[in-house]
């Protein structure tokens, strides 16, 4: 009789929880003693009990495994922690600093509504030279786990001037006390939705600049009237973005999805990665596998060997599960963070007229996978500006030809 018959189901389960977490030690005691630095994690998946589990194995980092939890969708309600429900409460902000190591910094208290107070880091007062600065940390030492959202912003004006010491003009943030292992592009395809993009901002930053990359915000505007063309609007941020510097990856979002977890990080994946898996409209469940819209991030060398997002899709609908298709022809496939830690609030909004040919489009779409996409992207870059909180672009889209 194994030991694992010899006790009730109860008992059972446990046992395979101690069995898990034996199984985490040895992994997390092996790579603390590998001696061997490495700048990417090692995202792991693994089964015990039919249940999926992630974490990311750091090589040679105090922290070793850090277990995520399990791979499936949380109830509106799970890991939540400080996060408001009603979604009017001022951002997270305040920076919790480990004890082992808190770094110089000065500090400023911001207001971010009548009844709360907030403290951001401003960076260092003795700043370290940038030829001599170490590299930031694998895992950024201050996240503070689920944030507050705050849907009521401050003015634009009180806005940028609450984020202009950690800010150069164009919305670019770095950290100031160590080099940043990733530059990103976030890539924000957008019309008409002042309001909301406000609320992206307030909210996005703060988060950002708590993990440690180097980041600048493009706004990628739609000129004139006609149907919106998300796809080719990710398409003229990869192509602008990349006249401004040489980026390492790029996250594509939508205005109206706000980040509940700074844990997720906008970083460059090994995989292209849906970032927004959990979103409380769809009741923080995947709605489908293969979905990869809302928030993705992919690499400058994964989006070129895709040839980007199609150009074909006018109105709503298609042009994600059309890049899903190109991600999987391409032989590379779609990673997520679990479900309790990628979760966003969406902003309502009314919906764009649907594509009524996406289905026909996806339908026939590895036909145009090479010729459909940044090799016959037509658009005229009508007006360019660097502000404080992003760098806006405002383009003409011009349709493809038939190919």
């Amino acid at each position: 009789m194994t030991v694992a018959s010899a006790v009730g189901p109860w008992h059972r389960a446990h046992l395979y929880k101690i069995l898990a977490c034996i199984v985490l030690a040895l992994i997390t005691l092996q790579y603390l003693l590998s001696g061997v630095l490495d700048r990417h994690s090692i995202e792991t998946i693994f089964t015990i009990n039919g249940t999926r589990y992630a974490g990311h194995t750091y090589k040679n980092h105090p922290r070793g495994l850090i277990i995520y939890g399990p791979v499936t969708a949380a109830s509106p309600s799970a890991g939540s922690g400080n996060a408001s429900a009603g979604g009017t409460t001022a951002p997270a902000i305040l920076v919790q600093q480990r004890a082992e190591n808190p770094p110089k910094t000065e500090e400023t208290t911001v207001r971010g509504d009548r009844n709360h107070s907030e403290t951001l880091v401003v960076g260092n007062a003795n700043a370290t030279d940038p030829a001599t600065m170490p590299r930031c940390p694998l895992f950024p030492p201050n996240l503070v786990g689920p944030v507050a959202i705050s849907k009521q912003p401050p003015e634009i004006a009180e806005v940028e001037k609450l984020f202009s010491a950690r800010l150069q003009m164009g919305g670019r943030g770095f950290p100031k006390d160590c080099e940043a292992r990733y530059r990103v592009a976030i890539v924000v395809p957008y019309r008409a939705r002042a309001q909301h993009l406000l609320i992206l901002l307030y909210n996005l930053h703060p988060v950002l600049l708590r993990q440690q990359i180097d980041y600048t915000i493009f706004i990628v505007e739609q000129e004139g009237t006609v149907q919106f063309n998300r796809a080719m609007l990710m398409n003229v941020g990869y192509v602008e973005a990349l006249k401004e510097g040489s980026f390492d990856c790029f996250i594509f979002h939508d205005v109206d999805l706000l980040p509940e977890d700074d844990r997720n990080l906008y970083t460059c994946p090994e995989q292209p990665r849906h970032m927004s898996v959990a979103i409380d409209k769809f009741k923080y469940r995947l709605p489908y596998a293969d979905i990869f819209g809302g928030v993705s991030a992919m690499s400058r060398e994964q989006f070129r060997l895709v040839n980007g997002f199609s150009n074909v899709y006018w109105g709503w609908g298609g042009e994600d599960d059309d890049m899903a298709n190109r991600i999987k022809a391409h032989g590379l496939h779609i990673s997520r963070y679990p479900a309790n830690i990628a979760r966003y609030q969406m902003l309502s909004h009314k919906k764009e007229k649907a594509n009524p040919k996406r289905y026909e489009f996806l339908k026939s779409g590895k036909k145009r996978f090479a010729t459909d996409g940044l090799t016959n992207l037509q658009y005229e870059l009508a007006d360019k500006k660097k502000l404080q909180l992003y760098t806006w672009l405002l383009v003409k889209l011009t349709p493809p030809q038939p190919s």
